[in-house]
């Protein structure tokens, strides 16, 4: 992968993080997007995957995978409920382990979190 790519997915996959009560985490919907996913349905399937990967080694999946429920706006300016997903970094490590590994998006992201969720694990411990 060349380094310009690499520096644009990094800068990409920071700004998508959010941060609450100084835990990282990034939403579904737009980690969908970050590993070039267009079907929910498609992802969703990946997201299953990791979280029986997180209740096999041992972990509790809502300390990783939280529902949520987030207002969307419509065309016509109005809101309604969409479902989401918290996801920790470990989350999405899970899932980007369990995704399609023909997507660049994807072996840049089993990396990227990888990396992250070492560096969180150092701090901790």
């Amino acid at each position: 992968m060349e380094k310009e790519v690499i520096q644009k997915l990094n800068k990409t996959f920071e700004e998508a993080a959010y941060e609450q009560e100084g835990i990282g985490y990034w939403l579904a919907s737009k980690l969908k997007i970050l590993l070039g996913y267009t079907d929910w349905r498609n992802f969703l399937n990946t997201v299953e995957k990791a979280k029986l990967s997180c209740e096999t080694i041992g972990q509790q999946v809502i300390d990783h995978f939280v529902d949520v429920s987030k207002m969307a706006k419509l065309g016509s300016g109005s809101e309604r409920p969409v479902e989401d997903i918290m996801l920790t970094r470990f989350a999405c490590y899970l899932i980007a382990q369990n995704g399609d590994t023909k997507k660049v998006q994807i072996a840049f992201a089993q990396s990227y979190f990888a990396i992250q969720t070492r560096k969180q694990e150092m701090l901790y411990s």
